[in-house]
């Protein structure tokens, strides 16, 4: 596979992973699509042990989607572009912690956001609880799914 390929499957996986924070866009399925194009390009035994474990992560994920509750954004009083730069921190949290810095990440952009558009501690930390029950338990598990899905196709294509 070469290298501009390479960059569009990484591309397509950037698309799903923003396509977790922004409704509208299947981010799940962009990951996995990305995945699967690798996997049908390189063709090796890597490339299909990586698209056999994203499809199992993926479907745990949708199994433990289903018993969260359902989002609610309309009464968690969040703006998108609040959720966006949640999402944002949570991918370089990932990366920065590798696995487990998603979380962090995550709640701090969320946090920060908040205290940015309300202006105090209590009252962003409020905020910040109100919508992770609202609706960011669910986005949080998803983007952490899609992140593992992401990370594990790094590191075959870094392994060779």
């Amino acid at each position: 596979m070469g290298t501009w390929q390479l960059v569009l499957v990484g591309l397509v996986m950037l698309l799903g992973l923003f396509g977790v924070v922004t409704p509208g866009l299947p981010g799940p399925s962009i990951v996995w699509a990305g995945v699967l194009w690798w996997s049908m390009t390189e063709r090796s035994a890597s490339a299909w042990a990586v698209l056999a474990g994203a499809t199992g992560v993926l479907l745990l994920n949708q199994a433990v989607i289903w018993l969260l509750p359902p989002r609610r954004p309309r009464g968690a009083g969040i703006t998108r572009r609040a959720f966006l730069v949640a999402g944002a921190s949570g991918v370089v949290g990932f990366f920065v912690l590798p696995v487990i810095g998603a979380v962090p990440g995550f709640l701090a952009g969320l946090y920060a956001m908040e205290r940015r558009r309300l202006g105090g501690h209590g009252e962003a930390w409020a905020s910040t609880r109100t919508v992770m029950r609202a609706l960011g338990t669910s986005v949080l598990v998803e983007l952490f799914a899609c992140l593992l899905v992401v990370g594990g196709w790094i590191g075959a294509v870094l392994r060779g």
